[in-house]
């Protein structure tokens, strides 16, 4: 191990895990981490707006599966924590960004090549926890409905309107958005640094868990404000009718790599 790599890593009794020192974090470093997202956008818009496009079009086929269905009120639920496997769906512009950063060349067989490769690993794991939360919080979601409003189905405009008007549907809309940021602050503080850390490190899923949690308590504030930037930006594309993730996902992914690499040594 290098004297650099050496002194990224904290020292740890020994049968305990590795742990890898967590560096300062200013406010500052937030916007430079989205200025360089969008930077490394901009050098490989290709691969971004490829990586965009395919969340973006998923999120619009399960939606739309859910309204075939009669489903329509599952449609915002799903939508909102549709957002939860951002950081798994990314997982192609964080490579790209590492190429980037050390001159590699950016060819679709590498990038591809070398997320297909860390699938079968740890990172596969690490995508089965973020689908689970997913289904969890789509769980939740029927649970609440059918507890407020039984077998009634009302369309989406009935539901709308009763949410604005009566307070039934505003305690409904308040205790269905606070369930879903709770499941959302869980899924964000295990996931925000573990993803972009197995896609640089040869590490196991718990131990990036463990430190991407670390990360959060040690910089609560940063990291909470870093949430509210993910979550506005992912409401505005959403609200464009998931035309804006086609641009807001890549950008966020490469911005999320490199908060990452300001992190961890």
């Amino acid at each position: 191990m290098s004297e650099a790599a050496a002194q990224s890593v904290e020292q740890a009794e020994p049968g305990e895990p590795t742990r890898l020192r967590i560096n300062p974090l200013g406010r500052d470093d937030l916007v430079e981490c989205l200025l360089q997202g969008w930077r490394d956008f901009m050098a490989a818009p290709i691969f971004g707006l490829f990586f965009g496009g395919i969340y973006a079009l998923g999120g619009l086929l399960l939606v739309a599966l859910f309204f075939k269905l009669q489903l329509p009120y599952v449609g915002y639920p799903l939508t909102m924590g549709f957002a939860l496997i951002v950081p798994f769906v990314a997982m192609g512009t964080y490579e790209v960004s590492r190429r980037l950063e050390r001159g590699e060349p950016l060819v679709w067989e590498g990038v591809l090549g070398s997320v297909w490769k860390r699938s079968g690993k740890d990172l596969g794991w690490m995508a089965l926890v973020t689908v689970f939360a997913l289904i969890i919080w789509v769980d939740f979601a029927i649970f609440l409905f059918l507890m407020f409003y039984g077998l009634h189905m009302p369309t989406p405009q009935e539901l709308l309107v009763e949410i604005l008007s009566t307070s039934k549907g505003l305690t409904f809309a308040i205790v269905g958005n606070a369930v879903g940021a709770i499941v959302a602050t869980l899924v964000f503080s295990i996931t925000v640094v573990a993803f972009p850390l197995l896609a640089d490190r040869d590490v196991d899923f718990v131990t990036a868990m463990i430190t991407s949690v670390r990360c959060v308590l040690t910089h609560p504030v940063q990291m909470i404000a870093w949430a509210v930037v993910i979550g506005l930006l992912l409401m505005i594309s959403l609200l464009s009718g998931f035309i804006g993730l086609f641009v807001t996902l890549p950008v966020l992914g490469h911005a999320s790599w490199h908060l990452y690499r300001r992190l961890i040594a």
